[in-house]
C-alpha cells in the first residue's frame, strides 16, 4: 500500500493554515517527499511521520514555494541522527540549487545524490518505487512525476509442493528471495502467478494542461493535480502564469479515467477551495481538495 499526506497545499504564499507544496509518500516503512516548500519540516512534525525514513526528495522546479523549505529539512536530518545518503531528484540545475540553497545548511551528517533529470520522459526508482518524470509547462523547467508500487503475482503453494520447497522456505519465496532445496535454486518466479495490478499515483503541478498528464495517468488509481486558480474569471492569470482551473483539472482526470482526483496548490485569492468544488465535480465526481496535512492511504485493489 501508499501512505500519502499533502503536507502543504498553498500556491506562491504561505497563509496561517496553509503550508507550500509537499506530498510525503511512503511504503514498506520508507518514504519520499514531493516538493519541499517552506514550512514542509513542520508539516512532517504536526503529522508524526518523521524525517530518519525519508530517501528521497522529488522536486518539481526551482520556484522558491517549492524548494524553500530544503535547508531546514536537511537540517532536521542531520539532527534525527540521518547517516544514509539522500537522494533528490529535479530537472537540470538541480546542483546550482541545492549548493546554493545549501549555503545555509552546510554540515549535514549525511552525503546527497543529485539525480539531474531530463526535459523528456525518464524512468528511474526509489524506496520500491517504479517512477517516471515527465514534462510539464510552466515558466521555468517543470517536471510532473508518475509513482508506481508493483504487485507480485500470487504465490502458488501447489508449484512450491512440486518443487520440493519446505513450507519453512515459502515466506522468503513470497518476498521476492530465491531459495535452494533438494541442492538446487528455486527462483520466486517459480512460484509465483502472473504480476497483478500495483498502485499508480500522478502528481503535477505548476503547469497549463499537457497531453502528457493524461498519458501518464490512464487509469491511476489518484491524481493529484493543481488547482491554482478555481472558476473561469481567473483563466486570463492561469494562461499567463502557466496554471490550471479546477474544471481543467477535472478534464484531465476525467480523460485519464482515474479513479480519484485530489487538488492542491491554491492560489491565496482562493479561501475556501470545497466552495468551489461544484464545476470540477460536474466533470469529475471523483474530485476533492486536499488540505495540509491530509493523509489518505491507497491500498492494492482486489481483483
Amino acid at each position: 500500500m501508499l501512505e500519502c499526506c499533502t503536507l502543504g497545499t498553498g500556491g506562491a504564499l504561505p497563509l496561517p493554515d496553509r503550508g507550500l507544496a509537499s506530498l510525503y509518500v511512503r511504503t514498506g516503512g520508507r518514504g519520499l517527499l514531493i516538493d519541499c516548500g517552506e514550512g514542509t519540516q513542520v508539516g512532517i512534525r504536526k503529522v508524526g511521520w518523521g524525517f530518519r525514513h525519508i530517501d528521497g526528495l522529488l522536486l518539481t522546479h526551482f520556484h522558491g514555494d517549492h524548494c524553500g523549505g530544503v535547508p531546514g529539512l536537511l537540517l532536521s536530518m542531520t539532527k534525527a541522527g540521518r547517516e544514509e545518503p539522500l537522494h533528490i531528484y529535479g530537472p537540470a540545475g538541480l546542483r546550482r540549487i541545492i549548493d546554493g540553497l545549501r549555503v545555509i545548511a552546510p554540515a549535514l551528517s549525511f552525503p546527497l545524490a543529485l539525480h539531474e533529470l531530463p526535459q523528456e520522459p525518464a524512468d528511474f526508482s526509489c524506496i520500491g518505487l517504479e517512477i517516471t518524470s515527465f514534462p510539464l509547462r510552466h515558466s521555468l523547467p517543470c517536471l510532473g512525476y508518475r509513482l508506481h508500487l508493483p504487485r507480485q503475482g500470487a504465490f502458488q503453494p501447489e508449484k512450491a509442493r512440486e518443487l520440493g520447497v519446505p513450507v519453512t522456505l515459502w515466506k522468503e519465496l513470497q518476498q521476492g528471495r530465491a531459495v535452494e532445496t533438494q541442492g538446487r535454486a528455486v527462483q520466486p518466479g517459480d512460484v509465483l502467478g502472473p504480476a497483478r495490478r500495483g498502485i499508480t499515483l500522478l502528481y503535477a503541478t505548476d503547469t497549463r494542461p499537457v497531453p502528457e498528464i493524461v498519458s501518464y495517468g490512464q487509469g491511476a488509481d489518484m491524481m493529484i493535480l493543481e488547482g491554482m486558480y478555481a472558476g473561469e474569471d481567473k483563466r486570463t492569470q492561469a494562461l499567463k502564469n502557466r496554471h490550471m482551473l479546477f474544471a481543467e483539472a477535472a478534464s484531465l482526470a476525467a480523460q485519464a479515467n482515474a479513479r480519484q482526483l485530489v487538488l492542491t496548490h491554491f492560489s491565496n485569492c482562493i479561501d475556501d477551495p470545497e466552495a468551489a468544488l461544484p464545476p470540477a465535480q460536474a466533470i469529475f465526481p471523483g474530485v476533492c481538495c486536499a488540505q495540509d496535512g491530509l493523509c489518505f492511504t491507497l491500498s492494492y485493489p482486489k481483483d
